[in-house]
């Protein structure tokens, strides 16, 4: 089992930063890719940010392409998401994933193909 440990929401405005991190701990051998969703109220979750184990293939929803940044620290077992230019449209509670499997292409995207999942942490961003 792998589990996994979201930090760094809160309520920032419109124009701000934050940086949530995701601490991954128990067989973290065995993951593959690591990935950032999140659920607005009354919405999907949607996928956000992408990263193999080796900080290749990153990938972005396009919503967050140029805004955030995923990125990893394997030897502290942490993902990271910077979140820059923040807009009220981002306010959701994110999610960090892991999968086994390398996922490629869109089936990055699928949360159904992620076997691991955090807590989730609360982002409001006002106008």
């Amino acid at each position: 089992q792998v589990q996994l440990v979201e930090s760094g929401g809160g309520s920032v405005q419109a124009g701000g930063s934050l940086r949530l991190s995701c601490a991954a701990s128990g067989r973290t051998f065995s993951v593959n890719t690591m990935g950032w969703f999140r659920q607005a109220p009354g919405k999907e979750r949607e996928f956000t940010a992408h990263i193999r184990r080796d900080g290749g293939l990153i990938y972005y929803n396009d919503s967050v392409k140029g805004r955030f940044t995923i990125s990893r620290d394997n030897a502290k077992n942490t993902v990271y998401l910077q979140m820059d230019s923040l807009k009220p449209e981002d306010t959701a509670t994110y999610y960090c994933a892991a999968a086994n499997n390398r996922l490629v292409g869109l089936l990055r995207t699928r949360p159904d193909l992620y076997n691991y999942w955090g807590q989730g942490t609360q982002v409001t961003v006002s106008s």
